[in-house]
């Protein structure tokens, strides 16, 4: 005699992830890509070798906090000065920092802004 076995519902639900992007977040990028050329500047060859120049030149070190990470996806090529699309700086090495995800999103994103109010 042969008996079905029966599937057990869950008793916990599914939940989702806390971390990632924020809502809105991608179509807000998407609108970024639209309106302000100099975003695809992010994606070229000339981009990438910089970035990697300078994360070699400060060693892969945060400029801001002196955390030392090997791993370059955690590590922003940022630029010091705002570019505002000028191409000349917005290439320009001399320009550009070597700075952990972190200082970027937290406290590189709150002085700019305190910049932007103080005007």
């Amino acid at each position: 005699m042969s008996r079905k076995v029966k599937m057990i519902e869950p008793r916990v639900c599914a939940v989702k992830p806390r971390i990632g992007r924020a809502p809105g977040e991608k179509a807000r990028d998407r609108e970024r890509e639209r309106t302000q050329h100099w975003r695809k500047w992010y994606h070229s060859a000339e981009w990438k070798v910089l970035r990697m120049l300078v994360l070699i030149r400060d060693r892969f070190t945060c400029q801001m906090c002196g955390k030392v990470d090997g791993n370059t996806s955690r590590l922003i090529g940022d630029h010091k000065e705002p570019h505002h699309g000028d191409r000349a700086m917005f290439f320009n090495e001399d320009n550009v920092w070597c700075i952990c995800k972190p200082c970027h999103d937290g406290d590189k994103q709150r002085m700019e802004r305190g910049a932007l109010l103080s005007r």
